[in-house]
């Protein structure tokens, strides 16, 4: 696994959170594209998908390898090769993947601005943001070939990245004369 930036979050109305990655890729666009937005690529880092109909308004169904959530709903943003978002049911909610080129000096690279919508405690957020950040670690592994084998996964990654997240949060002491 490749590591990437810590992801970023904004809560509104209490429980409605946004988690925002954004995660350099040595790949180019098509390539980063089959693996965010088909049924072949999402299991080599993320999760199975059945259905995925790639179209706006496409049924889609998600399952996690590394678990036994399920959740199903429609594609809510559909631009080949630029973006495709899944709107699901819960914990999940709305996730989006935009791509763009990356940076001048790295051709044939891609960026990948990764958000996650959803509804959720305070350790919800802390949740998601631990598993989204392991997941968006593995895309990098699966492009080069190796993609995760999730018979041999376990949460450690998630417990010490959850931990970093939480400490990150934790509100500062007060000030004392």
């Amino acid at each position: 696994m490749s590591e990437i930036s810590r992801g970023r979050s904004e809560t509104h109305d209490i429980d409605e959170h946004q988690l925002r990655y954004v995660v350099d890729l040595p790949h180019p666009m098509p390539l980063v594209w089959a693996a965010v937005a088909s049924p072949e690529g999402l299991p080599s880092w993320l999760c199975a998908a059945d259905p995925l109909e790639p179209r706006l308004g496409g049924r889609v169904t998600l399952r996690w390898l590394n678990g036994d959530t399920v959740v199903s709903g429609r594609v809510t943003a559909w631009d080949p090769e630029y973006v495709a978002e899944y709107t699901v049911g819960p914990p999940h909610g709305r996730i989006r993947f935009h791509l763009e080129p990356g940076r001048p000096d790295a051709a044939g690279s891609t960026v990948l601005r990764f958000t996650a919508d959803f509804h959720g405690t305070r350790e919800a957020k802390l949740d998601m943001l631990a598993g989204w950040h392991e997941h968006l670690e593995r895309p990098r592994d699966a492009l080069d070939g190796r993609p995760t084998d999730w018979r041999d996964w376990t949460d450690e990654r998630w417990r010490q990245l959850r931990e970093g997240y939480e400490r990150d949060e934790a509100p500062w002491p007060a000030w004392q004369p």
